[in-house]
């Protein structure tokens, strides 16, 4: 729902959250024209899969549901494998800059529904150093 609401500016509430899509968007940022190919995970990979997907991307965000704690305590893996994965010498010119990494809270609207709290997020942000927001 994230990726479809940034790429056509409305909300969808009607999807299949398991269904993984690559979509393509034309931005512009700052007044640059950027191109983005934006693979939405299903989330529901074995380790393999996901290593082969965080080894795909240049840029991510890691997103979970405030209303789900083990979405919120799946964060600090994957952002490690983020971290490990892109460190690594045999990822292409042996770069070991890291990509963007942001965590995203989504739900946030679902007060009644909360199982992780702002002050959560906050806290493993900080202890990751990585930028931080939640949004409905």
């Amino acid at each position: 729902a994230l990726t479809v609401r940034f790429i056509t500016r409305r909300f969808i509430g009607d999807y299949d959250p398991t269904l993984e899509m690559i979509y393509r968007h034309v931005a512009v940022i700052d007044g640059e024209m950027v191109h983005f190919e934006i693979l939405d995970t299903a989330g529901q990979e074995d380790s393999l899969q996901i290593e082969e997907k965080i080894k795909w991307g240049d840029g991510f965000a890691v997103v979970y549901s405030v209303t789900d704690r083990c979405s919120f305590d799946e964060v600090m893996r994957l952002c490690f494998l983020i971290n490990h994965l892109h460190a690594s010498p045999k990822r292409g010119g042996g770069s070991a800059e890291q990509p963007p990494v942001v965590i995203v809270g989504n739900k946030k609207d679902l007060q009644f529904d909360r199982m992780v709290s702002t002050e959560d997020g906050e806290n493993l942000s900080k202890a990751l150093k990585i930028p931080f927001y939640e949004i409905s």
